[in-house]
């Protein structure tokens, strides 16, 4: 008898939408109910529960079909209105994560719950949540930043926070990259708006640098003819600005020559390895040395 009135007057204390079990607890501790008011009392408790309960279940999956279902309108909105990709990314992302907040609210309030008190409650754990997710607050205000001020879009090949990658999305939070290995990258949208980023993919064109180490000895103005035959022969690369070739350095095993040209940027990996390739082999034909790092020792007698 008394774990049967515990259990009434935390249902009493628990919920709001059962009036009678406060009435029936009193009634047992009197002890002038019988067993039969009281099971009685406690179905119609469950039943309410239960209503609840199952009103909140269609709520959720009806709500759950509506969010599919903007999320693709949406979708479709943004691509026919020719929105841009990094644009649609985002605002489907924080539009998503929105009807996902109001669902569980709505869900909330079919429980039975007084939803007023929920907001107010959630308002106050909202400024101790913000204070502790501070971090990404300043990552959704660096996405905004990125998505007006546009120093990359999806598509681009970008180097930033020693990552660099093709940009896949630019969600609320982070921005999500592809590397040249296959894998995803998520960075702070916080740090690449505040950091610094270099886009490989807005300018048309790229240059190429190679530093090549030939032998002491050997005919700088030789090999010089021969880089420049083979970057001449390649139609990929570009004549405007016409390809150089220099003695950069004097080092302790070699004479390096830089060598410099500019390319599409579609070609540039390209060229990079096969020139380099084209060069090995020539200087071989042509017999020309490639260094080995040397160490003089002089001995005393």
């Amino acid at each position: 008898m008394i774990h049967l009135l515990q259990a009434a007057e935390l249902a009493a204390d628990s919920t709001k939408a059962v009036p009678n079990v406060e009435k029936v607890a009193q009634n047992l501790a009197e002890g002038n109910v019988h067993w039969n008011q009281v099971i009685g009392q406690l179905i119609d408790w469950s039943l309410d529960a239960g209503k609840h309960i199952l009103i909140a279940a269609v709520v959720y999956i009806i709500g759950h079909y509506l969010i599919k279902l903007l999320n693709y309108l949406l979708a479709g909105l943004l691509e026919r209105r020719k929105v841009e990709v990094s644009v649609q990314t985002f605002v489907k992302s924080f539009v998503s994560i929105l009807l996902q907040v109001l669902l569980i609210v709505t869900v909330i309030g079919a429980l039975g719950v007084n939803t007023t008190s929920f907001a107010a409650l959630l308002a106050s754990f909202g400024v101790a949540i913000g204070m502790a997710l501070s971090g990404n607050l300043q990552n959704f205000a660096g996405g905004i930043v990125i998505l007006f001020l546009k120093p990359y879009k999806v598509g681009d090949w970008v180097e930033a926070q020693g990552t660099a990658g093709t940009v896949k999305s630019i969600q609320i939070f982070h921005t999500i990259l592809l590397t040249a290995d296959g894998k995803l990258i998520y960075v702070p949208n916080g740090a690449l708006s505040s950091g610094t980023i270099m886009n490989y993919t807005q300018t048309p064109t790229r240059r190429a640098d190679w530093t090549i180490g030939i032998e002491y000895g050997e005919d700088v103005s030789k090999a010089r003819r021969v880089v420049m035959d083979i970057l001449n022969a390649d139609k990929r690369i570009l004549k405007d600005p016409a390809p150089i070739v220099l003695l950069g350095e004097l080092n302790n095993s070699s004479v390096d020559m830089t060598i410099r040209c500019w390319v599409d940027n579609a070609d540039y990996w390209d060229v990079m390895f096969q020139t380099r390739e084209n060069i090995y082999n020539r200087f071989n034909e042509e017999g020309i040395g490639f260094p080995f790092p040397q160490i003089t020792v002089h001995q005393g007698s």
